[in-house]
């Protein structure tokens, strides 16, 4: 007989996968509430890009970079440095929530950070 794995242990793997997704979820949910946009948009498919691409204050044309292959990763680098600055966090907390999302978004959503608005439109406002 093969080693394959019991269906004890897929069950726990299962049961771990659903809290670590759930996690995430909650995470951008209490984000999305803390830049005073609806909670539930976490949950919606492109219309959760759409927000956050509000909350950081680009352009909604952006949503096309998201869709073409490899841009979509300088797009995403971009994001999550706009959504750290956007809640007054580093550059090196925007780095974090690109690379370690489901450690840094329950930090951001569970911490003491406070929205401060869009930092996209705030650095287009000190260059004109």
């Amino acid at each position: 007989m093969e080693n394959q794995p019991s269906g004890m242990a897929m069950g726990a793997f299962g049961i771990v996968y659903i809290a670590f997704i759930a996690l995430i979820i909650v995470s951008m949910w209490k984000v999305f509430v803390k830049a005073g946009k609806p909670g539930w948009a976490a949950i919606i498919p492109i219309y959760n890009l759409i927000v956050l691409l509000e909350i950081v204050g680009r352009p909604l044309w952006w949503i096309v970079g998201l869709i073409i292959p490899f841009v979509n990763f300088i797009v995403l680098v971009i994001l999550s440095l706009d959504l750290a600055k956007s809640f007054g966090k580093s550059t090196a907390f925007g780095i974090g929530l690109l690379f370690l999302g489901f450690i840094f978004y329950p930090i951001l959503a569970f911490g003491d950070a406070v929205y401060q608005g869009p930092s996209a439109q705030q650095s287009n406002k000190l260059v004109s």
